[in-house]
């Protein structure tokens, strides 16, 4: 007779410890993006110092400064999804990478201070950013793990939680980069 109150009460406890780890773990990759669209606008911020000291050597890169620009302008805006924002940072950071190599054109801007102060912190940045994804895939992958493992899939389908994409690199960002190439175009 006091056997079933008793696996009552386990049950209850033990169906509140899913729900609060399942709710804490939504919580979780909500906080993760979050870093990842601090050190994006990090770098969105950096790049009006960079296009401006660029802009004082270079005539060519006109089409990518404007382009670079529009970007950022577009990131910047308001009612842009995650998804928008994450489509932007990768469009953003080929129009950079292409700017860095062009960069290698124009001696005295490489020998420039306020420009190698600029590309310090551009990388600093983009090792940042690099860390706060790998965070964020790592904290989906958990989060997935609690959405797809038994017995919490039944709270989680309960609540309809679904699995989150991890962020991946593009074809293009996981072919072997050629410097010749880069050099040579």
């Amino acid at each position: 007779m006091i056997i079933v109150p008793i696996i009552v009460i386990a049950f209850v406890i033990i169906g509140i410890g899913m729900y609060n780890s399942l709710i804490g773990k939504k919580n979780q990759v909500t906080n993760a993006f979050s870093a990842i669209d601090v050190m994006l606008k990090k770098r969105f911020d950096l790049i009006p110092n960079l296009v401006e000291v660029v802009k004082q050597y270079t005539q060519y890169e006109g089409d990518t400064l404007t382009k670079i620009t529009e970007l950022r302008g577009k990131a910047m805006g308001a009612n842009v999804s995650e998804a928008d924002k994450l489509a932007l940072d990768q469009q953003m950071g080929a129009a950079v990478k292409g700017l860095m190599v062009s960069v290698e054109n124009y001696p005295d801007l490489k020998a420039n201070t306020n420009f190698l102060n600029l590309q310090s912190t551009w990388t600093e940045s983009e090792e940042q950013i690099a860390a706060a994804r790998r965070n964020y895939n790592a904290t989906v992958t958990t989060y997935n793990n609690a959405v797809m493992m038994f017995p919490s899939s039944i709270f989680a389908s309960m609540l309809g939680y679904q699995t989150m994409s991890v962020l991946e690199s593009t074809a293009e960002e996981r072919q072997n980069v050629n410097a010749k190439d880069l050099f040579n175009s």
